[in-house]
């Protein structure tokens, strides 16, 4: 039984596609360890089919953290016996390369976005060189990989050789129940990072008659909650913390309305595929969205989305108000999200991860 070992920054208990990921792989009878970050104040861990490991770590953000978490991660994994080691995304692939070399161990990369081009990296010059040099250096030699859209795909083929799958984040295909709210809400879920258009959102709720529900943290929270005091719309926005995501997906299903915007202040941001949206879809509810080529295609086949290739404030609520006084639009997305739920699901997605994973291992299992 071949064992892999995941590697992410992030806290565990929320990391649905990480669950998701591990989980399909352990039924298809792999031993699997996905390994996280200790966060002060994070929940235990609930369990899983798969084991579970977290690595403290003295600082909490920034470059030295990411210096200190690689290092840690480097020894636990050139002592940690295990057949393949996956770095998902660029921020843990340092560590994975190091030990996987040393070992002499499988190493895949799973690049969940293009890390160089997320916003928050690629309009700071100093970080982004930094970021830009730990991917030419590594990504050439991680032979195999996948990713969520053939757009980073092929950009990772044209800069380093590489030919990486398609592995799209898709949710599990659960019962839908179809119950809203007896008070309508919009939701947001997900991280709460830059480039998310909350600058623009927030001043937009001031036009929309009901209230909106962020569930999520990140980079961009502390500034997130300035702008709702700024605006005085503490009454009318309320942000939550992260939930497990059993709890995640009945809130979400309860929603009126979901949002999926992103500026385009990087090209992660304009050929993105946010897992808030399949999200969406699988909770049954109509969705606003930018109009990037990604969703652009997703929603010509299916049409689950109201799409705006604008962000500013008045764009943002005329679309929403649009939404909620359209009965006939609102009903058709919302019958279009839960014919689609058929088709973008897990369920069926998870062939294809076990497929990348068995040709890997084919002379062994």
């Amino acid at each position: 039984m071949p064992t892999l070992v995941f590697t992410v920054t992030n806290e565990l208990s929320f990391d649905q596609r990480m669950q998701r990921i591990c989980g399909s792989l352990t039924s298809a009878g792999y031993e699997v360890w996905l390994i996280g970050r200790n966060i002060r104040g994070c929940t235990e861990l609930p369990s899983q089919a798969f084991k579970q490991k977290r690595l403290n770590c003295w600082i909490a953000k920034g470059p030295f953290f990411y210096l200190e978490f690689n290092i840690r991660l480097f020894f636990y994994l050139l002592f940690k016996k295990c057949d393949l080691i996956c770095a998902i995304d660029l921020d843990t692939i340092l560590a994975c390369y190091w030990a996987s070399s040393i070992k002499g161990s499988q190493r895949v990369y799973d690049a969940h976005e293009y890390f160089t081009e997320l916003k928050e990296v690629a309009t700071r010059p100093i970080i982004k060189r930094i970021w830009h040099f730990i991917e030419r250096e590594t990504v050439p030699k991680f032979t195999k990989g996948y990713t969520v859209n053939q757009w980073i795909a092929d950009a990772f083929k044209k800069q380093y050789g590489v030919s990486y799958g398609i592995i799209r984040n898709l949710p599990l295909c659960l019962p839908y129940y179809g119950k809203q709210a007896k008070e309508p809400f919009l939701i947001y879920q997900g991280a709460v990072n830059e480039g998310r258009c909350f600058e623009q959102l927030i001043p937009a709720m001031k036009e929309v008659g009901i209230p909106l529900k962020i569930y999520g943290t990140g980079n961009f929270i502390k500034q997130t909650k300035s702008i709702i005091y700024n605006n005085s719309l503490q009454h009318k926005i309320e942000i939550n913390t992260p939930l497990s995501p059993v709890l995640l997906r009945n809130i979400t299903g309860s929603a009126k309305i979901g949002i999926t915007l992103f500026d385009d202040m990087g090209l992660s941001q304009v050929h993105s595929l946010a897992n808030r949206f399949f999200d969406y879809i699988m909770a049954g509810i109509p969705q606003l969205c930018i109009d990037f080529p990604e969703y652009q295609a997703i929603n010509q086949e299916w049409e689950v989305a109201y799409l705006i290739s604008g962000t500013d404030p008045k764009t943002i609520a005329e679309a929403l108000n649009k939404l909620l006084a359209d009965p006939v639009l609102y009903e058709r997305l919302q019958s279009n999200c839960i014919k689609a739920r058929d088709q973008l699901n897990w369920n069926l997605e998870e062939t294809r991860l076990i497929a990348f994973y068995e040709q890997i291992f084919q002379s062994t299992i």
